[in-house]
């Protein structure tokens, strides 16, 4: 039978949702574990986060007009999310690369823009659905894909707003989701 407690909106975990982890973190198997590692990569703009995650596939048609077969070309697993943390170290050593990034807010920060290969990284989502459930995406093997242009309004936050790739791990998989109410032992 439908149960309107099993719906929920998906929101932020209190204190930041999206961590950053480079070489040698332990990437999380669980939704409670702690971040050991990680770096937080502050608000993001309130379009929040999508998720694409979809397959290419091609229809092999009978003379008559009947699918037949269904062939798989490939599937596709995107993360996009706006950073409007700007003045924010680890963001900006996120988005330019850290060895892009120097300085301090307090002596100036220097960015270097350049098109130097993006680092893979794991990239860890936390979010809360209602009745205290806890969400966690984990990829294991993300890379910055793409960055939209840089606007500066009166009307809006400047930001960063990227598409990350979900590449397979070791294991084939592009990303995890991790779901358990909170309390619960794992």
């Amino acid at each position: 039978m439908a149960n309107t407690n099993n719906t929920s909106t998906g929101k932020p975990k209190i204190g930041g949702a999206i961590f950053v982890g480079y070489d040698g973190v332990a990437v999380p198997k669980d939704a409670k574990s702690e971040l050991t590692g990680f770096k937080e990569l502050g608000y993001v703009s309130d379009d929040g986060l999508t998720n694409s995650n979809s397959s290419d596939s091609d229809k092999i048609k009978a003379w008559g007009g009947d699918t037949v077969l269904v062939i798989s070309k490939g599937k596709e697993d995107t993360l996009q999310f706006k950073l409007i943390e700007v003045m924010n170290l680890d963001v900006l050593k996120y988005v330019y690369g850290a060895e892009n990034v120097s300085g301090t807010l307090e002596t100036g920060i220097t960015l270097k823009a350049n098109s130097k290969q993006a680092k893979a990284h794991t990239l860890v989502i936390d979010i809360v659905y209602q009745g205290g459930v806890m969400k966690r995406i984990v990829a294991p093997n993300a890379i910055i894909q793409e960055m939209d242009d840089i606007e500066y309004t009166d009307e809006d936050a400047v930001g960063y707003a990227v598409t990350v790739s979900c590449l397979p791990d070791t294991e084939g998989n592009n990303h995890y989701e991790y779901i358990v109410k909170k309390g619960d032992k794992e």
